[in-house]
């Protein structure tokens, strides 16, 4: 029976667009809040808006207006930056939910389209099988042993069967489709259906914070913590000294800016929603901004054969009937056996087939019948795919009551129900390991008769004769023997895991040089072995076929318990507890069934393993980009903080060398350095080939964070030593706080280049593919230029025009005060030679 059979036209064109007009777009449309106010009210809560505010109004209070302008103004760009990061988050978040959304098959002009969700209408024949999500409220109108669960709407677990001519014959949005396949007619949408009366909705993003962000966050609490204490007591050591209230606390509200590193959280999520966005344009939807965290630190990936290491065409290629006792390819004059084998094996598959095995032998049974006899005849029963190994059994009937009782499923579970003596099973068996060790899925095909309507509860209830073998091949993809390289050289282990049988997914796995291909664990093997057990054959074997859910998730399971970040990939519904198990569950974005799409974190959109090495190369960059920006944020806070504080806390002859416009005028230099060169940079040469960083280490460790305080403590050296050859020369106020602003801003420069690699030379991240550094850096020297030498904005900042002498002096100390660092890195390479 093919899709003209059912009679269903579906609505062409002009129809679908004249309902969409009437009754509108299928979305739950909720009271969203508005996000510009939301980010607004965010921008008001921050701790360094806060202090700019305060500090501005002290200003304007003393009469200093210029001053307060100024701090104005920075206001206003702080506010522009934070709320333009903001709207590209926001931005590439509801790109990634609109490339999330669901799909559907309807019927439209007498064929199945495939469409978004939200372009179903009222009218629509909706199409929905086993592992599809129900995106719309529709009638059934026909039907293929079809249930459905309802949990999400009744929170009852169990599935319900349904049928066009059931008492409850409707289906409902956000239900899934448990088994068979089913055509509704749409009658409700969007708000309309019984979810969106009930109020549920599924465009919520979850807020569940990650580990890193955290870890982040706990950070920037701890010094807003120690900023607030430092803020207190030198605004009483002032007020003791001068008795000054506002002068004492504009002062300490200096301190208290430069302390703030308000950087870090927007370099977090500007980091993190660019790399999903940069994700999604490479083929990658990544539904949650914790699987971005995780990608680099993945030490296995668990793949199914079928459509992942293989191309999905599974085409019919050659069949086995005991009866002529050979195996003969499709291609070949078939004899009369052969033919009623494959018209056997194609009533047992779906009436509209949507596997690629069912579609390959309804295309064979047309091409080699005579009479299409599918018209004819009407499917009455259906036992769905079931029991362990599986198989399925299909019972049609024509008008004059005749039946046709077709089953098929794994050689062994049409043996087991077959009348066959042991020299046929035995000579089957051998057969079937022919083909499987050749690449071969093979299927066994039975046929049995049965009279009246008491069906048998179960299918291996019935005795069979059985009528032989089909064997398809579906051959490996033709980048996958690299793939899996690119994995191993990664330092990521990979593990097939496949329902196929043994000898099938062996043979495929020789073929593309997989690790461990002589080694295959069963499911029946798996389930009996105790936790030591299950903990060292998930760890040492690498193949484990004739897998069920329950085993697979066994294996998930103990690969994490084993410490193991686990990426797990699948495409069936039998596939989604393992991708919900699984740190990163990876879906396919073609072949995937919608359960397995919203159990996954990840979806390949094109099927293409491929990508999910490039996914953990980004993943890598990101994590690694992101550390370089914290830890240049820390490094180049330090020297602001203890330049502001030492000569003020010591009492040094210029104690107030920086005032609140000149911290927040470095905060403004050199904060986008973080958030737009580094996130910016490429993966470092040779990334892909060392082991995934421990997800369980602490993003701030300390050696790292020993690096970024010797950094900034030599840079404070560096600009204080400047300060104190000004003074030394007698130089003004002025000229002190030129030279060591300068000293700053230098030492700023070599920094972000110094940074860009913690192991390799300044001269080969040169030649690093980055054209946001030049720009900044222009962009930082232009402005110190303008600060320098156009007397107003001179004369506004305190400062003074330098001599080439002076210049010369804040530069070169500046410099120096960061590169002695690359002495550090040409020792950590001689270290890494040795290794």
């Amino acid at each position: 029976m093919s899709l003209k059979n059912i009679d269903i036209q579906g609505l062409n064109q002009e129809q679908v667009l004249a309902s969409r007009a009437k009754h509108g777009s299928n979305i739950l449309k909720s009271k969203k809040k508005n996000h510009f106010l939301e980010a607004i009210k965010g921008l008001a809560k921050e701790p360094m808006v806060i202090l700019l505010l305060v500090a501005a109004s002290l200003y304007f209070f003393t009469g200093n207006t210029g001053d307060g302008l100024f701090l104005s103004a920075a206001i206003l760009l702080v506010a522009a930056i934070s709320l333009y990061q903001d709207a590209k988050t926001h931005n590439a978040l509801e790109k990634l939910k609109d490339l999330s959304q669901p799909h559907c098959k309807v019927i439209r002009n007498g064929t199945v389209e495939e469409i978004k969700s939200e372009a179903v209408v009222v009218g629509d024949f909706l199409m929905v099988e086993e592992g599809s999500t129900i995106v719309a409220d529709g009638t059934i109108v026909h039907s293929n042993d079809f249930s459905v669960s309802e949990s999400i709407l009744t929170g009852e677990s169990f599935s319900v069967e349904k049928e066009a001519t059931s008492k409850d014959n409707q289906i409902y949005m956000g239900t899934q489709v448990a088994g068979g396949l089913a055509i509704a007619e749409i009658f409700a949408i969007g708000n309309q259906t019984k979810m969106g009366k009930i109020g549920k909705s599924i465009e919520d993003i979850s807020s569940e914070k990650t580990t890193l962000e955290l870890q982040i966050n706990n950070f920037v609490k701890k010094m807003v913590i120690a900023g607030t204490l430092v803020f207190l007591v030198v605004w009483g050591i002032n007020y003791y000294n001068s008795e000054n209230v506002l002068d004492s606390l504009l002062k300490a509200l200096t301190l208290a800016m430069s302390i703030l590193p308000e950087e870090i959280p927007v370099a977090f999520a500007t980091f993190m929603a660019i790399g999903a966005w940069r994700l999604m344009n490479m083929g990658v939807i990544v539904k949650q901004m914790k699987t971005v965290e995780s990608l680099g630190s993945s030490t296995v990936i668990c793949v199914d054969k079928t459509g992942t290491i293989t191309e999905n065409k599974m085409r019919l290629d050659k069949m086995f009937t005991l009866e002529t006792n050979k195996s003969t390819p499709v291609v070949a004059l078939l004899s009369d056996s052969e033919k009623a084998l494959i018209t056997t094996a194609m009533w047992a598959s779906e009436p509209i087939p949507f596997d690629t095995m069912e579609q390959s032998l309804h295309h064979f049974y047309e091409t080699s019948i005579e009479t299409d006899e599918r018209p004819n005849f009407k499917m009455v029963h259906e036992y769905s795919l079931g029991g362990k190994p599986p198989m399925m059994t299909h019972i049609f009937e024509n008008a004059s009551g005749n039946r046709i009782i077709a089953a098929k499923g794994a050689p062994e579970a049409l043996i087991a129900v077959s009348q066959l003596s042991d020299s046929q099973k035995a000579h089957l068996k051998e057969r079937i390991g022919e083909l499987a060790s050749e690449g071969y899925r093979v299927l066994g095909v039975g046929l049995t008769n049965f009279e009246g309507q008491n069906w048998p509860k179960k299918q291996q209830d019935f005795h069979f004769e059985f009528k032989g073998l089909v064997a398809f091949y579906d051959p490996p993809k033709e980048n996958i023997t690299q793939v899996f390289q690119d994995f191993y050289n990664a330092g990521i282990q990979v593990k097939i895991i496949t329902g196929d049988i043994a000898e099938t997914t062996a043979a495929i796995a020789k073929k593309v040089n997989f690790i461990g291909s002589e080694d295959v664990v069963s499911g029946d093997e798996l389930m009996s072995l105790n936790a030591s057990e299950l903990q060292k054959i998930t760890s040492e074997k690498n193949i484990f076929a004739r897998m069920f859910p329950e085993a697979k998730l066994k294996i998930i399971n103990a690969l994490k318990a084993q410490g193991h970040i686990v990426a797990m990939t699948g495409d069936g519904v039998n596939d989604g507890p393992a991708l919900k198990a699984a740190h990163i569950g990876v879906a396919m974005g073609k072949k995937g069934t919608e359960i397995a799409k919203q159990s996954a974190s990840l979806v390949l959109v094109d099927d293409d393993l491929s990508k999910m090495v490039d996914a953990v190369a980004m993943g890598r960059k990101i994590y690694f980009n992101l550390k370089k920006a914290i830890q240049y944020i820390i490094s180049i806070h330090i020297p602001i903080i203890l330049a502001v504080f030492i000569p003020l806390v010591l009492g040094w002859v210029y104690p107030n060398i920086f005032t609140p416009i000149h911290v927040i005028l470095l905060e403004l230099i050199m904060g986008p350095t973080c958030s737009i060169v580094y996130e910016n940079e490429p993966l470092e040469k040779n990334s892909m080939l060392q082991k995934p960083r421990p997800f369980s280490s602490t993003f701030f460790n300390w050696s790292e964070l020993f690096t970024s305080i010797i950094q900034g403590l030599a840079i404070t050296i560096g600009v204080l030593a400047v300060y104190q050859i000004a003074v030394n020369n007698l130089q003004n106020e002025a000229i002190t706080r030129t030279m060591v602003f300068t000293a700053l801003i230098s030492a700023n420069i070599v920094l972000t280049l110094v940074n860009r690699s913690f192991i390799y030379s300044i001269f080969t991240t040169f030649k690093y593919k980055n054209r946001l550094v030049p720009i900044m850096i222009g962009i930082t020297v232009s402005i110190t230029l303008a600060l320098l030498f156009i007397p107003p904005f001179t004369e506004f900042f305190g400062f003074e025009r330098l001599s080439i002498e002076q210049i010369g002096i804040s530069v070169g100390i500046g410099m120096l005060s960061t590169l002695w660092y690359e002495i550090v890195k040409w020792w950590k390479r001689q270290q890494l030679a040795k290794d």
